[in-house]
């Protein structure tokens, strides 16, 4: 008997799992002690440019004549990306790139980034903040896996991590930028060897931004209605409208550069024009609700109903000012108009409309980003479960039915939605 449990001990099949098991912890070591790094370091460079975003928007809000230097704004960052080398700009699509074919992701496009989203939202161009957040933690991921010799398996692992940790400090929502980083890349599988340092960065990452007390972006649904039957085909109904409204945003986000670039040429040019358009809408439509982030519209649209042709509105203010040149996110003007155009349809379909809000909100952003799972986590993390059962229909409808759109060109979608079946394909 003790002779089989020494033989057993020393066989090839024991050695493997010891040898698996010293992997593991000196993985988990290995990761402990980096994404703690990428979480201080990035969480606090995400606390500064929080800091810096709200104090360009309350500027901006106080002194109305910002508006006229939009244009002047534009000049000056394509001029800082000229004189970094950049002629043209990939933004996101190089950090998604990097992860799935080792590009390379240079140091400097992080205070690019940063500088040059401080001064769109500082003259009022439509832009969010936490696509930035996600060049400017994959920038800083890159540059330490550099920095420690990383190969190039690891170094993926390490961008991922920072676009967390970012994403995480910027947005207060950890587990949902830890999920995100993994689930945006490639739609269909899930990078889950990165599962334990994103989630870690991204916690660090939030916590330390919460020092300085930036808090985590929540809303308030309010009431509920019943789960019956009747309740669950409005809902269907919405998810359907919410899935068109994100086919529309990605094609015209991405239709909008290709005009400004067929027509206008020449970049100074083209953003010039710009920034003078975004200027004339601003005062032909007498309203400053369509320029910046535009939070407080979110947050306005889960109290009451907004218009119909809010949701529109902010869609082409976004268009016209990312497609001429100006640098920011996508993702809080795509809450913006999910929010908006739930929030609207909420009279027409008798829901509560903070419901109808918060369906839209998470809908539209699972539609844009083809991220079923990162959608279901914001959404707890936003406004609670109580409203899951039906949040989480309308996430699925959403899903299926928003097709192979994305705002990130590089993303693949490497298994289909209507079939198990792997197609490997880029995203429209």
């Amino acid at each position: 008997m003790i002779q089989k449990v020494l033989d057993f001990i020393n066989s090839d099949e024991e050695m493997q799992r010891r040898q698996r098991l010293v992997l593991s912890l000196i993985t988990l070591v290995k990761w402990l002690f980096f994404s703690s790094i990428i979480g201080i370091i990035i969480g606090l460079v995400g606390a500064l440019f929080h800091i810096l975003l709200n104090l360009a928007t309350t500027f901006r809000k106080e002194h109305d004549f910002m508006i006229f230097l939009l244009p002047i704004a534009g000049l000056i960052i394509i001029a800082l990306y000229h004189l970094c080398g950049y002629k043209k700009s990939r933004g996101t699509n190089l950090v998604i790139s990097a992860i799935q074919e080792n590009d390379h992701i240079p140091f400097k496009m992080a205070p690019l980034i940063i500088i040059s989203t401080f001064l769109t939202h500082l003259c009022g161009g439509s832009a969010g903040r936490e696509g930035a957040a996600l060049q400017v933690g994959g920038s800083i991921g890159n540059t330490i896996a550099n920095l420690f010799k990383f190969d190039e398996k690891d170094t993926r692992i390490m961008i991922m991590c920072g676009m967390s940790a970012c994403f995480g400090a910027l947005f207060g929502t950890p587990v949902a930028a830890a999920i995100f980083s993994m689930e945006v890349i490639s739609v269909g599988i899930m990078y889950y060897a990165a599962l334990v340092p994103c989630i870690l960065s991204a916690l660090i990452g939030s916590s330390i931004s919460s020092m300085f007390g930036i808090g985590a972006t929540k809303f308030t649904i309010g009431a509920l209605p019943q789960f019956t039957a009747f309740n669950v085909g409005k809902i269907i109904l919405l998810a359907c409208i919410f899935a068109i409204v994100s086919i529309i945003l990605c094609i015209s986000l991405h239709s909008a550069g290709h005009l400004y670039g067929k027509y206008i040429e020449n970049q100074y040019i083209r953003v010039f024009a710009a920034g003078l358009i975004v200027m004339a809408l601003r005062f032909a439509l007498n309203t400053t609700d369509y320029l910046g982030a535009g939070t407080d519209i979110i947050e306005k649209s889960f109290e009451n109903p907004s218009a119909f042709y809010v949701f529109a509105l902010k869609i082409l203010f976004t268009a016209l000012t990312l497609g001429g040149g100006f640098k920011g996110g996508e993702i809080v003007p795509t809450m913006f108009v999910g929010a908006t155009v739930g929030s609207a349809f909420s009279v027409l379909f008798g829901l509560p409309v903070g419901l109808c809000a918060a369906c839209g909100l998470v809908t539209v952003f699972c539609g844009v980003t083809n991220c079923p799972l990162t959608s279901l986590i914001i959404a707890i993390e936003m406004f609670g479960a109580d409203s899951m059962k039906f949040i989480a229909i309308s996430i699925a409808i959403g899903y299926l039915l928003s097709g192979y759109y994305s705002l990130y060109n590089s993303q693949k979608i490497v298994y289909s939605k209507y079939k198990t079946e792997y197609i490997n394909r880029k995203s429209q």
